[in-house]
């Protein structure tokens, strides 16, 4: 048996400062650019229509060991035994507890069901650009859709976003892949059982991560004879050289149609930043239809941004009928990364409109009893406590970014008005008291 360690400090020793490894403190301004990026999926998802949900960071490990996978619960989630011997786990995706709540009150519900969520999700995986082991994300799904404009719906709003971050088309690929087409490939053309099939699948979702001898060495190891011929069709330059290399079935035809749908009414609504990738497949077990991702051009951060795909048959692992559902996920680690990458990062402004300063310890009471009546007027205001000098409060002021002071002295409280200052521009103006708020509208 492992011998605990007591990790009690002893006498003079101190508490590290330092965060947990692969987790952030958010100071103000992180917490700025935060609420910005999440300002900016909330705007989208609601204007299409989409309701805010959420749900406990923690839930049964059975959950993720149904439908993410052996491998994602036993090496890369935070799993432990709780008090009630109950094995739970910090959630690492979202998908599974959405598919779970609806599952428990589909009766009730109205369907097509818009959801979007935006949790904190953790993964035990090393800390890396774009990739921390506590991150936040939002999660789009629709469910009860059956037919591609599902598809057309989700995809599109995964564009509005990259658009309301202030990113041209040629900047980022909308990339499309067909799970039906890929089982189609492994279980009919290449005859294999499922567990190979299920190898491939995850050495082609590491594809990039691979030299190309790795992975062609890979595949021949996995498929032998076959792997020629599989290769081939992995190494198509485009959509139609892929399709040319299948068979010539209704049934692959209808596979076919179904992206080349979706593609086209993309195009419609005048999202013509769209390709075909064969390469891509989602590491997930569960999806089941198309699936896609956000790909990022920029040479400093050519990567997937986010992602997502259909899910038909998930909610079924909870009883009853499958619900159809498409769904997307978008990390705002990389969002993050893409704002600072093209310049987009928003310059941090504090919540607080105005600073009081007062010119004595004796004014302080009439400086708060000011701050609550413009409080009540809708101006956020702080007061200065320190009774510093004046210069010194309105440094502090300053250094915060509030935007605006007045100075409250003997004078100011006789004549019932006060110059209000634009820290920033340095211009001031004479404004009295009954005036005041309305000087912020």
């Amino acid at each position: 048996m492992e011998k605990k360690t007591n990790t009690r400090l002893g006498a003079g020793q101190e508490l590290s400062t330092e965060s947990y490894k692969g987790v952030r403190d958010f100071y103000p301004e992180e917490m700025f650019v935060q609420n910005y990026i999440f300002d900016i999926f909330k705007k989208v998802c609601e204007s299409y229509g989409y309701s805010e949900y959420n749900a406990s960071v923690l839930e049964p490990a059975d959950l993720y060991r149904a439908k993410s996978g052996d491998e994602i619960v036993n090496e890369q989630t935070y799993t432990f035994t709780d008090r009630g011997d109950r094995e739970v786990t910090l959630r690492p995706e979202m998908t599974p507890t959405i598919a779970r709540m609806v599952a428990a009150k589909k009766r009730e519900m109205t369907f097509p069901l818009r959801w979007y969520s935006i949790p904190n999700l953790f993964r035990y995986e090393k800390p890396q650009k774009g990739r921390l082991r506590e991150h936040w994300q939002l999660n789009v799904d629709l469910f009860g859709v059956s037919d591609t404009s599902a598809e057309v719906e989700i995809i599109s709003m995964a564009y509005s976003i990259m658009k309301e971050i202030g990113l041209k088309d040629t900047d980022f690929q909308i990339r499309l892949n067909s799970r039906k087409i890929m089982n189609y490939i492994l279980n009919d053309l290449m005859s294999l059982d499922e567990v190979t099939a299920q190898k491939i699948c995850k050495l082609i979702d590491k594809k990039n991560k691979l030299s190309a001898k790795d992975f062609d060495d890979g595949i021949k190891e996995l498929l032998s004879k076959k792997s020629a011929e599989f290769l081939t069709l992995l190494n198509s330059q485009n959509f139609e050289e892929f399709v040319s290399r299948l068979p010539k079935s209704l049934e692959v035809a209808e596979k076919v149609e179904e992206i080349r749908n979706v593609m086209a009414q993309l195009e419609k609504l005048g999202i013509t930043n769209t390709i075909f990738d064969q390469t891509l497949m989602r590491g997930f077990d569960y999806y089941t239809g198309i699936v896609f991702e956000v790909y990022d051009n920029n040479p400093e951060n050519r990567r997937s941004v986010f992602g997502g795909g259909r899910y038909d048959d998930l909610l079924s692992i909870f009883g009853g009928d499958k619900v159809p559902a498409f769904g997307f996920g978008a990390g705002d680690v990389i969002i993050r990364d893409i704002l600072e990458t093209y310049g987009k990062l928003p310059e941090y402004r504090p919540k607080t409109d105005l600073y009081i300063c007062t010119l004595g310890k004796e004014f302080q009471e009439f400086g708060n009893e000011l701050a609550q009546k413009l409080r009540e007027g809708g101006v956020n205001v702080a007061v200065d406590l320190t009774n510093k000098k004046v210069g010194d409060q309105i440094k502090s002021a300053d250094k915060q970014k509030i935007p605006y002071i007045i100075c409250i002295g003997e004078d100011e409280i006789k004549k019932g008005e006060f110059k209000l200052k634009n820290l920033k521009t340095g211009e001031e103006k004479i404004v009295k008291e009954d005036a005041l708020a309305k000087a912020f509208k």
